[in-house]
């Protein structure tokens, strides 16, 4: 599901005038019930492309042996994730970013 470009549009100028939805629409001439629903649809868009947060337990591995995975990140459920500390940071940010 998608909100058009438009209605988009719509809802960003209606955010930032600071006027109800009611006085909004009637000064441009749209349907109350019509953007409600852009509106919601909107809004569920946005919330379900929301990034989230994951919490994550950080432990070091001492020592550290040259087989031996250099970051260790634990879900508080018990998962457990091991990389080498060749990993790059942006790969990182992004597996995390899928995971949320």
């Amino acid at each position: 599901m998608t909100v058009p470009l438009k209605w988009r549009q719509h809802i960003e100028a209606w955010q930032q005038s600071g006027l109800s939805q009611a006085i909004y629409c009637k000064q441009q001439q749209l349907k109350m019930g019509t953007f409600s629903a852009r509106l919601s649809e909107y809004r569920k868009l946005n919330q379900s492309q929301a990034a989230a947060l994951i919490p994550v337990q950080i432990e070091p591995v001492a020592p550290i042996p040259t087989s031996s995975p250099g970051l260790v990140l634990t879900h508080n459920n018990g998962y457990r994730l091991e990389l080498p500390t060749s990993v790059s940071a942006k790969w990182l940010a992004e597996l995390l970013k899928c995971l949320g």
